[in-house]
């Protein structure tokens, strides 16, 4: 019995991953086995050890082996295949954290306010707004359906096939609504940001050209602006004014809280004065040092 496979066919029924995940992991699975002597179905902790540690690989790619790896043997482990998972003391090479690059409030304002000067400014007027106030990724934002608006929320459809509702403040409400009454070039579309081309929506590709465009009218750095440094700046500014980091890691679709802590280190000084206001031990030593 082949529980490699049964394992893809698994995450494809019941987690929904795409199919750029699946081959990964199948990649990934099949050259352990192959070269773990006995093969996965026999390897101990010191066997898969010794796997990772001589792949010679960056430590991104050794820990996406990794990862494939646990998850098999947490599917074995549910399963009642076997009753020891081999993955739980694995030891991992350190990786450098890169830090996400975002934009301050003052260069958001300016990359608003300068959509005006492109054409069809009010349709990336509403895509800027929508992506800085709900922290969409850009596939969510381009791919985006009329039936996702309701009323002051979005329903996305994001990675895994999982379903959140994030919120819309004012001012991208009033951009979505003005884009939506002109919005009359593909009025049978079924997307909020239609085009004549074969997807049927404006691409990715398309969305970045003409931001880049607006970044260079702003007089930002074009290198400094993508859809995803738009995304980095929604949750940066909501962590340094306060939000909860739970509530971030909801809007923007995390699956795993850590995904979400790599913002704490984004404006450490921030969060030390937030400690230090609102932390209870923080206002007794206050009080210890009268």
């Amino acid at each position: 019995m082949n529980y490699i496979d049964i394992f893809l066919e698994a995450l494809s029924a019941e987690k929904g991953r795409s199919t750029k995940t699946l081959s990964s992991y199948e990649s990934d699975l099949r050259l352990a086995d192959a070269a773990i002597p006995g093969g996965l179905m026999n390897a101990d902790g010191a066997s898969l050890q010794n796997y990772l540690d001589n792949l010679g690989e960056k430590p991104s790619s050794i820990a996406r082996k990794a990862s494939a790896l646990r998850g098999f043997y947490k599917f074995l482990m549910l399963e009642k295949i076997i009753s020891h998972n081999p993955t739980s003391n694995l030891e991992l090479p350190k990786r450098n954290i890169a830090l996400p690059k975002f934009l301050t409030v003052q260069e958001i304002e300016l990359l608003i306010s300068s959509a005006g000067d492109i054409k069809n400014s009010t349709r990336l007027r509403a895509m800027i707004e929508l992506l800085y106030a709900s922290g969409l990724r850009v596939s969510e934002l381009c791919e985006l359906p009329m039936t996702a608006i309701l009323g002051d929320k979005l329903l996305i459809h994001g990675k895994g096939a999982k379903e959140r509702l994030v919120p819309m403040h004012d001012a991208a409400i009033h951009a979505l609504n003005k884009w939506l009454d002109m919005r009359d070039d593909v009025p049978e579309s079924k997307y909020v940001f239609p085009s004549h081309g074969k997807s049927g929506h404006i691409t990715r590709d398309g969305f970045f050209k003409i931001l880049k465009k607006c970044a260079v009218l702003s007089g930002i750095s074009p290198n400094r602006v993508s859809p995803h440094v738009l995304r980095h700046s929604f949750a940066s500014h909501l962590l340094a004014g306060g939000a909860n980091l739970r509530a971030i890691q909801t809007m923007l679709g995390h699956e795993d809280i850590s995904t979400t802590q790599i913002y704490t280190h984004v404006m450490p000084e921030k969060l030390k004065e937030t400690l230090s206001l609102h932390h209870p031990l923080s206002n007794k030593n206050k009080v210890y040092n009268k």
